[in-house]
């Protein structure tokens, strides 16, 4: 018994460490502004701008390792005192418009901006195509057949006569 609760607090003790040390390898990045509005340029532009490693992550959010070489690079740029436009000029210059959250509609973006709509299109032809009915086509018999299909009619109603 005794030893089972020494095992039990060694298990726990090493849980603790394990997880002390792991914390300790994560870095909260901090940047000082000279003014609390570079502050929120920063904010701002970090949240506009998507990681290239991470596809559906802001800068902002994004833990990736290129993430958080462009933060600083925007840092230093807001340091340099550039305008919100120049460094996201400069990023797209780097790294092409996949960079901004929102692209401007111009002939190289053409099929991010238009391929959600034309998908939409496919999809709604596909379902109204698989969706239509078919047209009843009516059914042509010869005049032996109609004859038949007339007799079976005749035989079958003098069946339920006799039967009520």
């Amino acid at each position: 018994m005794r030893n089972s609760m020494c095992f039990g607090l060694v298990k726990a003790l090493m849980l603790m460490l394990l997880l002390a040390s792991s914390m300790s390898f994560a870095s909260i990045e901090t940047y000082q502004f000279a003014q609390p509005e570079m502050a929120q340029r920063f904010n701002d532009l970090t949240t506009v701008l998507r990681c290239p490693k991470c596809q559906n992550q802001n800068l902002a959010d994004s833990d990736s390792i290129i993430a958080k070489d462009l933060r600083a690079q925007v840092h230093n740029l807001l340091g340099q005192g550039q305008t919100n436009d120049q460094i996201t000029d400069f990023m797209v210059q780097r790294y092409g418009d996949f960079i901004l959250y929102d692209p401007p509609f111009k002939r190289s973006t053409l099929v991010m901006w238009l391929a959600p709509i034309g998908l939409l299109l496919i999809g709604l032809s596909v379902l109204w195509f698989l969706g239509r009915k078919p047209a009843a086509q009516a059914a042509m018999l010869t005049p032996d057949e109609q004859q038949q299909v007339n007799n079976l009619l005749d035989s079958d109603q003098q069946l339920d006569i006799h039967h009520d």
